[in-house]
């Protein structure tokens, strides 16, 4: 019988591109604004399981490095899940998070060339105002803000896209972001990021 997933919550990712990510209206076939692409994503599960696992108030990171224009693949990915998830939750969730059971996440299982395992460290997923503070211990430390529209309390956000990670993405800035491990070393203050609510699943 299938496995049966859901993760419902909220994604908050940031990248090495100095504009807005072309990749949420090129789906992947732009090239990314400086060359490649290094990025990092928390992730808040607010409500999930996996068949019989809840995965709910579970906090996961990831780390994606990609040589070059994202739809070709051969991207480095590493998974972070909190460590108060059980040993059954930590396995759960790298089976989605590697796109082994289909859904939302089956394209990470054709475009990472290189999964370079799962670290099980304190996540946490805050949020001050409108900012996003994320800290991954030891790996990433990053503040994600929306940026203001021109309508009073209104952020800027794309719309009805076929972005795999959510159709609707608030645009926003890393006012501080930093991944250190894997022997990489990136500091990616000021530049892209977004805020999605998630409702994946397969």
């Amino acid at each position: 019988m299938a496995e049966s997933w859901t993760l419902k919550g909220e994604l908050a990712l940031s990248c090495s591109c100095t504009v807005f990510c072309p990749c949420v209206l090129s789906l992947g076939d732009h090239p990314p604004t400086e060359d490649r692409c290094q990025t990092w994503a928390g992730i808040r599960i607010d409500h999930g399981h996996f068949d019989d696992i809840d995965l709910s108030g579970v906090k996961v990171g990831l780390m994606m490095d990609l040589p070059g224009i994202m739809s070709r693949g051969n991207w480095t990915a590493a998974l972070f899940v909190d460590d108060t998830a059980s040993a059954q939750a930590v396995k759960a969730l790298t089976r989605i998070f590697t796109g082994r059971v289909g859904g939302t996440t089956h394209l990470l299982s054709i475009l990472v060339g290189s999964f370079l395992g799962v670290r099980q460290v304190p996540i946490t997923y805050d949020i001050q105002g409108e900012t996003r503070i994320i800290k991954i211990e030891k790996y990433v430390d990053g503040a994600i803000t929306p940026v203001r529209g021109k309508e009073r309390g209104q952020n800027v956000l794309v719309r009805n896209s076929e972005y795999w990670i959510a159709p609707d993405v608030i645009v926003s800035r890393a006012d501080r972001s930093r991944f250190r491990g894997f022997g990489r070393n990136w500091k990616l203050d000021g530049r892209s990021a977004e805020i999605c609510k998630l409702d994946w699943g397969n």
